[in-house]
């Protein structure tokens, strides 16, 4: 299983634009990003990186497997 790491919010943010999602827009508590229909909400960006466990359940939500993250990213 490909290994992950935690990352800032801007990568998080820049990464998961790669996949196809649009945004962040701002809603309530959180801001969220879209696609097909998908709405995934992320963390705001006050934090200075999203951990992994986070992660893990950011990439579950958006369908994404670690495998295709981390060949994403690199």
């Amino acid at each position: 299983m490909a290994k992950l790491e935690p990352v800032s919010h801007g990568d998080l943010v820049k990464r998961l634009r790669a996949f196809g999602f649009e945004g962040p827009y701002g809603g309530g508590n959180h801001l969220y990003m879209l696609r097909e229909g998908l709405r995934l909400t992320i963390p705001n960006p006050h934090r200075q990186s999203v951990g992994k466990d986070l992660l893990i359940r950011i990439l579950r939500q958006a369908e994404i497997s670690r495998k295709d993250w981390t060949e994403k990213s690199a």
